[in-house]
């Protein structure tokens, strides 16, 4: 079994506290969406959105800017 193109990680303070990996990207962005709306009131959180095949961000959240 592998894991999946694109993940999404959910941190506090820098730690992983929730991990999960999709084959489809619209999957990976729907879930990174909710991570954000369950998670994103815990102090320190961020929530990034990874496709795996090319090591790039996709999305973040608060956003880095």
């Amino acid at each position: 079994m592998t894991a999946g193109r694109y993940r999404v990680t959910v941190s506090t303070d820098g730690q992983p506290l929730l991990q999960g990996w999709w084959d489809d990207e619209t999957v990976g962005r729907r879930k990174f969406a909710s991570w954000v709306g369950e998670h994103g009131s815990r102090p320190g959180a961020r929530v990034t959105l990874v496709d795996e095949e090319t090591g790039g961000v996709l999305t973040e959240w608060p956003d880095a800017r």
